[in-house]
């Protein structure tokens, strides 16, 4: 049976057999018996990493260091609140402080970014933080609900999301409001020159 640990793009965990290309974590959510009770997060750096990194292999939700979650691709990941690891992801964790400074005028600190990232992405009862944009301001990486449905933003079309990859891809209106998944601080770093990982589904 899957374990709850695949976290979509409106920052659901779900309990699905679709792995995804990478992993993460927020802290150690999930108890002794493998499962999430309410949860969803123990400390304010939710980070996304690499699910491939120096050979190394552990069987998840077992120890209690962290509870491992999984992504469809780093935009996913970003859309739910997740920055790059510093760690294993050393170099697209500089990439994303860069875009950062570029963005506020101010070079960060780690524990800086999530507690600016934190009010962004959730709220107290747990829902996720969504806000308005023009669709014509948005960067490619950012993820939006498109007929109720979360999308991924492409230069000139949308993907729509789903566990396995994305879909065929539909027009990207050139006018509008749309709801924004991704978190603001994320929109802004993705606008100053922030490419996430996308999945070979969406290129």
């Amino acid at each position: 049976m899957p374990l709850q640990n695949r976290v979509g793009p409106t920052g659901q965990i779900l309990a699905i057999p679709a792995r995804g290309t990478m992993t993460g974590n927020r802290g150690i959510i999930h108890g002794p018996d493998r499962m999430l009770a309410t949860k969803r997060w123990s400390h304010k750096a939710w980070i996304c990493c690499e699910l491939h990194w120096q050979g190394r292999k552990r069987q998840v939700m077992t120890g209690r260091n962290w509870t491992e979650l999984f992504f469809l691709d780093e935009a996913v990941a970003m859309s739910a609140g997740h920055r790059p690891c510093g760690y294993c992801r050393r170099t697209a964790y500089v990439r994303f402080v860069d875009a950062w400074e570029a963005a506020t005028g101010l070079r960060p600190k780690a524990p800086e970014m999530d507690a600016a990232l934190h009010p962004a992405r959730v709220t107290r009862d747990r829902s996720q933080v969504t806000h308005q944009a023009r669709i014509a301001t948005l960067p490619a990486g950012a993820m939006i609900l498109h007929d109720n449905a979360p999308h991924l933003v492409c230069a000139h079309v949308l993907r729509p999301y789903a566990p396995n990859g994305y879909g065929a891809q539909v027009p990207r209106a050139r006018c509008g409001d749309v709801t924004v998944l991704t978190p603001a601080p994320m929109v802004a770093v993705l606008d100053n020159g922030y490419r996430p990982v996308i999945h070979s589904s969406g290129l």
